[in-house]
């Protein structure tokens, strides 16, 4: 499990290269890949999930900002925006993926990369999105 989350941190860096500095994603991926030691599956996970939320972005950012009450998703801190996306993204798309983990983990993303307050903001937004059963 621990080589998940490590997975699931690369992917949240890797989306908030590509936010921040409008990177390139397969290059963006590339490099952020190198950088740690994953199992196969792991790798695909990353893959997956950073190319699918860059697919996905337009949607991702409209579900964010209808939850987040008077939050337009430009206006969030740019780590909880991608920690939001990537989790959102996971609950949607990511059906082998319990719920459950995709919150905890952006929950302790928010609180590694963030701070307390933000962890219980991914947590309270996160909770609609799976309690009204993804996009809406």
């Amino acid at each position: 499990m621990l080589s998940r989350r490590l997975a699931r941190e690369i992917a949240f860096k890797t989306i908030f290269q590509i936010d921040m500095g409008q990177n390139e994603l397969e290059k963006s991926l590339e490099q952020r890949l190198s950088e740690a030691a994953l199992r196969k599956r792991d790798v695909r996970y990353v893959q997956r999930a950073v190319r699918g939320v860059i697919d996905q972005l337009p949607a991702l950012d409209a579900q964010i900002s209808a939850i987040s009450e008077g939050w337009q998703v430009h206006r969030l801190g740019s780590v909880d925006r991608n920690i939001l996306r990537l989790a959102v993204y996971e609950i949607v798309f990511m059906d082998e993926i319990p719920a459950s983990v995709s919150v905890n983990e952006a929950v302790e993303l928010a609180k590694k990369f963030s701070d307390p307050q933000s962890a219980r903001f991914v947590n309270g937004l996160l909770g609609t999105v799976v309690r009204d059963g993804g996009f809406q």
